[in-house]
C-alpha cells in the first residue's frame, strides 16, 4: 500500500533503532536494545502482526496488531496496540494507510471486530480514530502491579 510517497511493509529485526524512536515520540523512552528484544518476542508470536511505514529509505511511521481469541464472542477479535507516525511526516496520509493496510489484514485473517486505545489527553487523535469510522466505547483502568522477587 502507498501513501505520498510512503510504502508499508512487514517490520524486522533491523528496524528496531527507528522503531524505538518512535516509541520516544510516544512518550515511550525506548532503547535500540530494549526494542530488540521487545521485537524478538513480538516478531516470533503468530499473534502479533508489526507494519512499518518508509518514506524515502526512512521508517516514517509503524503500527502493531493482535489478534485473539475472545471471551465475549464466538470468533477472534483485533487489537491496534501502537500506531505512531514521526513528527516530521505527519498529516501526509501515513496514519490513514497504516489503519487501512491492518483493516485488510485483519479482514484477510477473518477478523471482524478490531479495538484500541489512546490516551485521554491525544484528542487529535481521537479525532483522527472517530474519522475512520471507531466508536467510543468504554473506559479502560490500568495499574502497576509492584516488582515481586
Amino acid at each position: 500500500m502507498r501513501a505520498a510517497r510512503c510504502w508499508i511493509r512487514d517490520a524486522e529485526l533491523d528496524d528496531a533503532a527507528e522503531l524505538a524512536a518512535l516509541m520516544c515520540e510516544l512518550g515511550y523512552e525506548t532503547k535500540r536494545t530494549e526494542m530488540e528484544t521487545r521485537l524478538k518476542l513480538i516478531l516470533s508470536n503468530p499473534g502479533y502482526k508489526t507494519f512499518v511505514a518508509t518514506m524515502d529509505g526512512c521508517i516514517c511511521g509503524m503500527i502493531g496488531t493482535l489478534t485473539y481469541p475472545s471471551y465475549e464472542h464466538n470468533d477472534a477479535s483485533g487489537r491496534i496496540l501502537a500506531l505512531v507516525t514521526a513528527s516530521t511526516a505527519r498529516r501526509r496520509g501515513i496514519g490513514r494507510a497504516l489503519i487501512a493496510t491492518v483493516e485488510k489484514d485483519f479482514a484477510q485473517r477473518g477478523i471482524r471486530r478490531v479495538s484500541l486505545d489512546t490516551r485521554l489527553t491525544r484528542e487529535d487523535a481521537h479525532t483522527f480514530y472517530e474519522s475512520l469510522g471507531y466508536e467510543r466505547n468504554g473506559w479502560r483502568f490500568v495499574k502497576q502491579l509492584p516488582v515481586r522477587n
